[in-house]
């Protein structure tokens, strides 16, 4: 029996935690029927190298944005930045992006001005922005729902984590929940719950590797193979079985990252 295949759908395999392991990593991916990733740059300084990752392994896709605690530290990008480097037909998102203040909300404003310019580019490319939301709940609903009206893009919540109402937000706006390693952890039944009453063709599974391992693997590196074990839990939250919650967060990754089966398409 074949194993069904997913996509880890946010890594970050150019962080030195998998320096030297890329190929026994990428193989166990494979093994675990994660036969695609996409690789998040948060430091656009970093865009070359992150682009070479994907240039040289072929089941790898990348973004590139400003992360948001790393907003203050970084030069603020510029629309036409974020446009040229999508040009790339492996660079597939915008960000990651977002808002933070559970330790860096003295940037808060530096953060928002971030954000709008990535919304930007992400209107003007098509291309899905990829948010990370943490403690600021308010001013991403705020923020989200005012440019989305001015002009509509497509969004995954990654690592969704944050409260059902900004949950109920983002799905109000055609966009999507990704589950990680932490809705697999055994005291996030609450997180469980808001997943479980989202429209199943807004899921796609991610690592957010090398953090957030989950169970049995919890407190060590994660890493792409490991989207598995949290899709296992995606199935039992949605109440199908694995195969054909699988074939659905395929779709959904497939329908949201459009350029990924336009490259495979091609190819």
């Amino acid at each position: 029996m074949t194993t069904p295949q997913i996509t880890d759908s946010h890594c970050h395999l150019d962080f030195p935690d998998f320096d030297g392991e890329l190929p026994d990593i990428l193989s166990r991916a494979a093994e675990a029927g994660v036969t695609r990733m996409v690789t998040i740059c948060t430091r656009l300084r970093n865009e070359p190298a992150v682009r070479a990752l994907a240039e040289a392994h072929a089941p790898v896709f990348y973004a590139a944005g400003t992360h948001p605690m790393s907003a203050a530290e970084e030069p603020l990008a510029t629309v036409d930045d974020l446009v040229a480097l999508a040009q790339h037909p492996k660079f597939v998102g915008i960000g990651e992006t977002g808002l933070d203040y559970h330790y860096t909300g003295d940037s808060a404003e530096v953060q928002q001005d971030s954000l709008r310019i990535h919304i930007r580019a992400a209107q003007e490319t098509g291309l899905p922005l990829i948010i990370h939301a943490r403690a600021a709940d308010d001013d991403m609903t705020a923020i989200l729902r005012e440019t989305h009206a001015e002009k509509a893009f497509s969004c995954v919540m990654h690592c969704f984590s944050s409260s059902a109402e900004l949950g109920h937000a983002a799905l109000d706006l055609g966009f999507y929940l990704s589950m990680s390693g932490i809705a697999a952890f055994p005291k996030s039944q609450e997180l469980r719950d808001i997943f479980a009453e989202a429209p199943i063709d807004r899921i796609l599974v991610e690592t957010d590797s090398p953090y957030l391992a989950p169970p049995p693997y919890r407190g060590k590196r994660n890493e792409p193979a490991y989207t598995a074990h949290t899709a296992k839990v995606g199935a039992e939250v949605f109440g199908l079985d694995y195969v054909e919650f699988a074939a659905r967060t395929q779709e959904n990754f497939d329908r949201l990252f459009w350029k990924v089966a336009q490259y495979e398409a091609a190819a």
